[in-house]
């Protein structure tokens, strides 16, 4: 599933694809994508006429504002956008066209149909679902050492998992979990409660500093993930632990060890990071 730096590269080059055009009509042909409203042709009228304006993010999800409208986009796993003219032909897994008045169509193509829609009028997208429930951004003024701090100390789920909760603070998926928690030197089964002050200001730290490495490298290319303008990220080449397992330790040279933790598929070096 495509993470901040991912999402975020997709916003900065989909805002450079479809800023200013204006939607002529939209096709749907898998409703389900549409959560909100729950009348699809409500959705598709509400678009009619409005104008792109804007493209901007909130954790994992990509919010397409228009004149009067904030279309809140979730790709989930294999949910991809892409710019193309009217005439070119689409395939099956295209569930989610805007037809342009210049000619050209933003389409919406997910092959599992795991995203999701949600369109609201301006200034009530962050008031409803699926963006009330959001913890910070991780950049933000908010996500601080003391809120991380109080937040662990509430909680007595290991820190890969408490780290994978949006609720307390968004942007970090598996991968990016791994990485930060390696750079940090904390096995990812330790109990969150337990993480002492000077090991939450080196976590928060590279956090911060892990995501925003990833954000200037285009994010990762993991599976199948690729932005708007069919380019991949490169962040996968910095990784340090993720996708690593039974390979050298950039530190130290122990072999990497794969575990499950909360159901996800967790990398760690057991030397740098014991438990």
């Amino acid at each position: 599933m495509p993470e901040l730096p991912e999402v975020e590269t997709v916003r900065k080059t989909l805002k450079n694809l479809v800023l200013n055009k204006k939607i002529q009509d939209t096709k749907v042909f898998w409703p389900k994508i549409i959560k909100a409203p729950v009348d699809v042709e409500q959705f598709i009228d509400a678009l009619k006429g409005e104008t792109i304006v804007d493209v901007g993010r909130r954790g994992k999800f990509l919010i397409l504002y228009t004149d009067q409208f904030a279309l809140v986009s979730h790709l989930r796993m294999e949910g991809k956008y892409g710019l193309y003219p009217m005439e070119e032909p689409f395939d099956k897994h295209t569930h989610v066209i805007f037809h342009f008045t210049d000619g050209t169509e933003l389409r919406y193509r997910d092959v599992r149909k795991f995203g999701t829609m949600h369109l609201y009028k301006k200034g009530e997208e962050f008031l409803k679902p699926p963006l009330i429930e959001l913890g910070p951004e991780p950049f933000s003024e908010e996500f601080t050492k003391e809120y991380l701090a109080e937040r662990l100390a509430r909680t007595n789920r290991k820190i890969k998992t408490a780290l994978l909760d949006q609720k307390l603070f968004v942007g970090l998926g598996n991968i990016y979990v791994d990485e930060a928690l390696f750079r940090a030197g904390i096995h990812p089964e330790r109990l969150a409660s337990t993480l002492s002050e000077d090991e939450i200001i080196v976590l928060h730290r590279e956090i911060v500093a892990t995501l925003s490495e990833a954000v200037k490298k285009g994010g990762s290319t993991i599976r199948s993930y690729i932005n708007s303008q069919g380019e991949i990220g490169m962040f996968q080449l910095e990784l340090y632990a993720y996708g690593r397992k039974g390979e050298a330790c950039k530190r130290c040279g122990t072999p990497l060890e794969k575990t499950t933790v909360g159901g996800r598929g967790t990398h760690f070096c057991p030397n740098c990071q014991k438990k």
